[in-house]
């Protein structure tokens, strides 16, 4: 399988196969080159709820906005709670997030907005990212997919989002972004017990001592399927945050004490 990512600048992969249906189109993942940050948080980190200090995240957030063209003052994020609700954002909603934890839209892992000048966020250490993007009406949307929310259906539930804004399920392209390998991703009982029973088999692979390797890229494909999305709409990336470690933040490899990255889309005003 071809990488969709592509290593474009030292603080960021980008989605160029999109990017070139759509000159305005900004969309990718932030590596951890590149930054100000210092310590576990070495050196792009990008999240405010880790015990960095702020002002470093704000500076490494201005260095992406900058070079991505659109504004930090125009970032949007939701407070991420492993869950699977979305919110449709719009020119209002800019900056929502963006500097401060607290403004974060609430109870929120997915977003979806065809609003120009607006950079929809995701944070990530291990978790799914995924990117929609349907060239004909222009709606775009990122989700973040914990093992959580993506039994909880986020993906799916993003797809039904699209649907009721007009999407056309055979139209919309879906990526999933640099996360954490099946080869990677321990987890017990308590976690495959969640996972869907269709899926279970081709998503999982047995270990010892009742762990199992969960493989939650193929996982959220095949969710993605199930719910209508064409097979060659769909992309995934080679990339696990948890192998390359030279780029990114892992928070299983780090145990907990590490940065995190950005998954972004958004229209720039300035193509």
């Amino acid at each position: 399988m071809s990488e969709p990512f592509t290593l474009t600048a030292q603080t960021h992969l980008s989605l160029e196969s999109w990017q070139k249906v759509d000159q305005r189109l900004k969309v990718g993942f932030s590596t951890r080159c590149g930054g100000v940050s210092e310590g576990f948080y070495e050196s792009l980190n990008l999240g405010l709820h880790v015990a960095d200090e702020s002002s470093r995240v704000i500076a490494n957030r201005e260095i992406l906005a900058k070079q991505l063209t659109i504004p930090l003052q125009h970032w949007v994020s939701g407070s991420q709670v492993h869950g699977s609700e979305i919110k449709i954002v719009t020119e209002n909603d800019r900056g929502l997030g963006a500097t401060n934890m607290s403004t974060s839209i609430q109870g929120v892992d997915g977003l979806i907005t065809r609003a120009k000048d607006v950079l929809c966020t995701a944070f990530f250490a291990d978790c799914v990212p995924l990117y929609f993007f349907d060239p004909k009406s222009k709606y775009i949307g990122i989700a973040h997919a914990g093992w959580r929310g993506t039994v909880l259906g986020i993906g799916q539930r993003m797809v039904e989002t699209f649907q009721s804004l007009g999407v056309l399920k055979e139209n919309l392209l879906v990526s999933i972004g640099p996360c954490i390998s099946g080869e990677k991703y321990e987890v017990d009982e308590t976690v495959i017990k969640e996972i869907p029973k269709q899926f279970l088999k081709s998503v999982t692979k047995q270990k010892q001592n009742k762990k199992y390797l969960l493989d939650l890229k193929r996982l959220n494909s095949e969710i993605l399927l199930h719910s209508g999305i064409l097979r060659h709409n769909i992309s995934i990336t080679n990339y696990c945050t948890h192998q390359n470690d030279d780029l990114f933040f892992s928070y299983r490899r780090d145990r907990g004490k590490t940065g995190r990255m950005i998954g972004y889309i958004g229209y720039s005003i300035n193509q």
